[in-house]
């Protein structure tokens, strides 16, 4: 689908489950110029109309954002589904609106899926194809795929305001929410180093990698200002959120769906 470039606004959003998720979760927001993405602002969600500190206002919160939005598209980074093993549904929405009573916690989500995986940490295939990191119920990783599922797409899914890709079509006039991995963008980019943590070495690899991505010609910065933001945030989050945006943006020029009997429409995609 060929979308003029003045129609989209760019988000990206560096996910948590934390119960202080207003805190971690940076959202990254970014305007089409030409050829490239122009980063506008880089803040946290707890900033967000209504939203605060603790998991369940912010994600409220989120929800209530990326509803409102309209001709826009967020790349988010946690797992949109699972290994097709693991789902019973016939489909990708009936498995995320049965979501909430298939797993009454996170700690059940994780559990459950071990013990159907006969142990194992099984990966989707776009997992495999995109070098992500870990497994969705990996215990790095399952809180934050769980609330992501629960508390982000069953709502927005329910609201029919948005079209999540590629399990959805990309309706125009919706803003369309994709899954990103910031970790497997930066190998896409050859950018494997530490940069999460305190200390100038940590600080200084964030400011590495920033520099790179600026150096593909796709992204801008708007002002020192932004730009000492998304360095100083010494987790990485801000940072995060930025490289969630860069791939939505590569995403929306490269292509978003695919056919309906694809592997991805049940298990998804990640866009790097």
């Amino acid at each position: 689908m060929d979308i003029p470039d003045f129609e989209r606004i760019v988000y990206g959003i560096d996910f948590s489950g934390a119960r202080d998720a207003g805190r971690r979760i940076w959202i990254a927001r970014g305007i089409i110029e030409e050829a490239g993405l122009f980063v506008t602002e880089c803040f946290q969600a707890k900033d967000l109309p209504g939203s605060g500190e603790d998991r369940e206002r912010c994600h409220r919160a989120l929800r209530e954002f990326i509803n409102k939005q309209k001709d826009s598209i967020f790349g988010m980074d946690f797992p949109f589904g699972l290994p097709k093993t693991l789902v019973e549904e016939g489909s990708w929405e009936e498995w995320v609106l049965a979501f909430k009573d298939l797993y009454a916690s996170p700690e059940q989500f994780r559990g459950l899926c071990t013990v159907t995986s006969g142990g194992k940490e099984l990966k989707r295939l776009t997992d495999v194809e995109k070098r992500t990191p870990f497994s969705p119920y990996n215990l790095r990783l399952y809180r934050q795929t769980f609330f992501g599922i629960k508390d982000v797409l069953g709502s927005l899914i329910t609201d029919s305001a948005v079209s999540i890709l590629p399990m959805q079509k990309p309706v125009p006039g919706k803003s369309w929410v994709i899954e990103t991995c910031p970790a497997s963008t930066l190998k896409r980019e050859g950018l494997i180093l530490p940069y999460k943590g305190e200390g100038e070495k940590k600080r200084s690899a964030r400011e590495k990698i920033l520099g790179c991505m600026q150096n593909t010609g796709i992204l801008k910065i708007k002002k020192s200002a932004l730009h000492s933001t998304i360095i100083d945030n010494r987790d990485g989050d801000a940072l995060d959120s930025v490289i969630a945006a860069f791939a939505a943006f590569r995403a929306l020029r490269g292509g978003l769906s695919f056919e309906k009997n694809s592997p991805y429409a049940l298990e998804g995609w990640v866009y790097v």
